[in-house]
């Protein structure tokens, strides 16, 4: 689940990381296995892997209708930096793939939905051969619309369901509800729909429930997407220097601080502190997880969880942290505190370096935003955790019609074009004069574009992970560059890739550890109370469900 915590990425920003960026931002897109049924009577044992994963994935076929100016490198995403010339784009469907029906799409929609007529939608609709119709949910309280649509026995043709949504009963619905893609996308059968045989493998094999290819990904790249954030501007004028270590960062945060004049040095730095320590993933199960030494670990389990909140806690205790962040997760706005001059440094989706740094730049701020590398906390390289390849899905429905099916592949395989090619164009942007206009060879959406071109078609399917900002070309340069730094340092759990349902008994048995480290680094709870959590997690559940993985991964081991 993506993490809730104010300075690290909310839903929102994860979106702005992904295919969903293209249509709310002008000027480009961050593009931020296998899984049982009822997990605890799955033959399986949770997972699917090995041999058995092989026959049902998709054959991958790297599109080369455009040539990425940066490859992809270390995980990184590919990276573009030169502009579009729109006279070049070139069409990666040159033949709509639908069938002439109608597809229903229910996906969660952030804002004001648009009129459903609209020429943005015609378009679309157009390219793809096929009426898409959205049921557009609220994407605060999706959870809850989810839950009492896959009950029922009503479910609309395609249902988008993002990771942190995959909890409670969601799993078993999913593989009970939805239909085999299979028979119409595994091994060479994914031809037909080529940009849906560009998304990687490991996309893929995250896509795997109940033994069966249910899930049509949004592929994501799997470089750790915190970057800790600073204030070059500042920092080139005063002379400061990068740290290289947790003993740095404290001594250069002091250094800064100076509360007379409402400058800290940073904002709430947990999820730098969990990458530097080298914590095991906790965004979304079953990351978490990992053979160490020959011992299947769960990461709250670990000295660099204790080590990387106890380092935090001492930032709190220093004074060096902005009071709004010891305050609680709701006041105030971190990233307003960094751009203002009131924090130097924070931390947050690699999305924001673009995002704030366009932001800026429209304001005439001079405010300069800058990555720094995650440093290993003791001053050598860190040890990072590769994340999800992919967190977003959208699953048809197992009473749709083969011609649906088919429908809304291609919808998808349209809006997973790649960047630089029409579809993309349209998917993202709209209609040049219509959603958008040219300046100095750069698209910029108007009011019916900021109105119309968000939020829905990009939510079914995006492109292999992929970062271009037309206007801001050293930012692309520099996040890809960022992620393949990081991504050399990036390793991959035992579970890394796996789409695993964990038996419901043990489903919520460590969500109130985020509090609880929430309340130790503001001084509020004890690190001794950390420890007390971790003895009952295990009495309560934990140590069965370590040996429930455990028989995952001999089991995947004897499977090959």
């Amino acid at each position: 689940m993506t993490p809730k915590s104010s300075s690290a990425p909310s839903r929102r920003s994860f979106l702005a990381s992904t295919a969903v960026a293209a249509a709310a931002v002008a000027g480009g897109v961050p593009l931020l296995t296998a899984c049982s049924g009822s997990a605890e009577s799955s033959g399986k044992g949770g997972t699917t892997s090995g041999k058995d994963a092989k026959k049902l994935l998709p054959t991958f076929t790297a599109q080369d209708v455009v040539t990425p100016d940066i490859p992809s490198k270390n995980g990184s995403s590919l990276g573009f930096t030169q502009p579009l010339r729109m006279a070049d784009l070139k069409a990666s469907v040159p033949t709509p793939l639908g069938k002439g029906g109608t597809v229903k799409v229910m996906a969660p929609f952030w804002g004001s939905p648009p009129k459903s007529q609209n020429p943005y939608y015609t378009a679309m609709n157009k390219a793809i051969g096929a009426e898409v119709v959205f049921q557009n949910q609220d994407g605060n309280t999706y959870d809850q619309k989810l839950g009492a649509v896959l009950a029922s026995s009503e479910i609309p043709d395609v249902v988008v369901i993002p990771n942190w949504n995959l909890g409670g009963k969601i799993p078993s619905a999913v593989i009970s509800k939805f239909a085999d893609l299979g028979p119409y996308l595994g091994g060479d059968k994914v031809e037909e729909y080529p940009n849906l045989a560009a998304i990687p493998t490991d996309a893929w094999q995250r896509s795997l429930f109940g033994g069966k290819l249910l899930g049509i990904p949004m592929p994501a790249a799997w470089v750790p997407n915190i970057v800790p954030f600073y204030r070059k501007d500042v920092f080139d004028k005063e002379g400061y220097r990068l740290p290289t270590s947790a003993a740095e960062f404290l001594a250069l945060a002091k250094e800064v601080t100076n509360a007379r004049a409402k400058r800290w040095a940073c904002d709430d730095m947990k999820w730098t502190a969990f990458n530097s320590f080298g914590v095991l993933s906790g965004q979304e199960k079953p990351l978490g997880w990992n053979m160490t030494d020959g011992k299947l670990v769960y990461r709250i389990e670990t000295d660099a969880y204790l080590e990387a909140l106890e380092w935090t806690r001492k930032l709190y205790a220093a004074g060096v942290v902005h009071p709004d962040a010891k305050a609680g997760k709701t006041q105030g706005d971190p990233a307003l505190r960094f751009t203002s001059g009131e924090t130097l440094i924070y931390n947050q989706d690699i999305s924001s370096w673009y995002a704030k740094t366009a932001e800026q730049a429209t304001q005439k701020t001079g405010v300069v935003i800058w990555g720094m590398d995650i440093f290993g906390h003791d001053g050598g390289d860190p040890t990072l955790w590769a994340g999800s390849p992919a967190n977003i899905w959208s699953f048809i429905s197992k009473k749709a019609s083969e011609s649906v099916v088919r429908d809304a592949l291609a919808a998808a395989n349209v809006t997973a074009a790649p960047y630089g090619t029409k579809e993309y164009m349209l998917t993202n942007y709209g209609q040049e004069g219509v959603h958008y206009t040219l300046e100095n060879g750069l698209p910029v959406k108007n009011e019916k574009g900021n109105n119309e071109v968000i939020n829905a078609y990009v939510m079914l399917d995006g492109p292999a992970p992929t970062i271009a900002h037309p206007d801001l070309p050293e930012i692309a340069k520099a996040q890809v560059e960022w992620q393949q730094r990081m991504g050399a340092f990036t390793k991959k759990s035992s579970f890394y890739g796996l789409q695993i349902v964990e038996p419901a008994r043990y489903t919520n048995l460590a969500d109130d550890f985020e509090q609880l480290e929430d309340d130790v680094v503001r001084g509020r709870k004890k690190i001794g109370d950390v420890q007390q959590a971790v003895s009952d997690w295990r009495g309560g559940g934990g140590d069965k469900l370590r040996d429930w993985y455990r028989k995952l991964l001999d089991d995947n081991a004897a499977q090959g």
